[in-house]
């Protein structure tokens, strides 16, 4: 049952992921077709400055603002860069607003920047006749605002995705579906695993040990109807030497591992707490702790 229910969950978990991709694919998309764009926009610049070998450095993106980097000098003429970033941008549907900024790399100040929307003119944009000097400039077009994916589709692109509307609403719906029975049945999961692993402790706290049951987390040894109290260096000592059961376990594993770095013991201090749990323990004849002389000790069960 455990089993089905995790393939249950991986397909469901399966369909919730198709649909946060296709959401995903959208976005990486639309931002493809924006640095494509922008690198025309840097290529037509270098040819405007009558270079025709220097590189458009591969754009960058911070939230919706893109970097245009260039590996040259270069002069340009701002009424150029207008019309330019607004013919690429307007034929390519793909900004509806906008803000442009030159950087000039040296001193990291802005020395031209406009805004243009689609109500914008672009005879309004100021300063376009001051040619700055030839220099390292960096070009930022922060997007203010996008035109939908499908504003670049030509009429029978619509047609098709009018037809085809209907069955994408229900496709969307039945993912959101998915993605959020998906995030349930992981929350269930979660619950369900920490539930089970907490009974499982519950469980293995409770180590038959003979004629006892050693209570590890309680620090209890229990026999019949008594209940006897151990320490807490008697319950750790009890536990090592019951995961090497019948085995010899070293004193310095022992120390090591029941007294650590403290330092509060002494080289007869094992040989106490050894003596009070077979004192503790005396009642069942068929559990015995036995000294390994020059090794350690061996809890043996008949």
């Amino acid at each position: 049952m455990n089993n089905n229910f995790n393939k249950i969950l991986l397909f469901l978990f399966i369909g919730f992921f198709f649909s946060f991709n296709a959401s995903f694919s959208q976005n990486t998309i639309q931002d493809n077709r924006i640095k494509a764009a922008l690198r025309v926009v840097g290529h037509q610049l270098l040819l405007q400055s009558n270079d025709s070998t220097s590189l458009v450095l591969p754009i960058e993106r911070e939230n919706n603002r893109y970097k245009i980097a260039f590996d040259t000098e270069f002069q340009f003429d701002p009424n150029y860069l207008v019309h330019t970033i607004d013919s690429v941008l307007t034929h390519s549907k793909i900004v509806k607003k906008y803000l442009v900024e030159v950087e000039e790399f040296d001193t990291e100040k802005i020395v031209y920047s406009y805004e243009m929307g689609i109500h914008s003119s672009i005879n309004l944009v100021p300063c376009r006749e001051r040619i700055p000097p030839k220099s390292c400039y960096t070009l930022f077009l922060t997007v203010l605002d996008f035109y939908p994916l499908h504003s670049a589709e030509t009429s029978s692109d619509v047609v098709k995705r009018e037809n085809v509307a209907p069955k994408t609403f229900i496709s969307s719906f039945v993912s959101i579906g998915l993605g959020l029975l998906a995030i349930t049945a992981l929350v269930c999961v979660f619950l369900y695993k920490r539930k089970a692993r907490s009974s499982s402790s519950n469980t293995t706290d409770s180590i038959p040990l003979g004629r006892f049951i050693f209570d590890k987390k309680n620090m209890l040894l229990k026999y019949d109807n008594q209940t006897i109290e151990l320490s807490s260096k008697e319950a750790n000592l009890l536990a090592v030497l019951h995961e090497s059961v019948n085995e010899t376990v070293e004193r310095d594993v022992i120390l090591n591992i029941v007294w650590g770095d403290e330092g509060d013991y002494i080289g007869r201090t094992l040989d106490v707490f050894i003596s009070k749990l077979r004192k503790k323990m005396e009642a069942d004849d068929t559990i015995k702790i036995m000294n390994i002389r020059g090794v350690g000790y061996k809890l043996i069960i008949n």
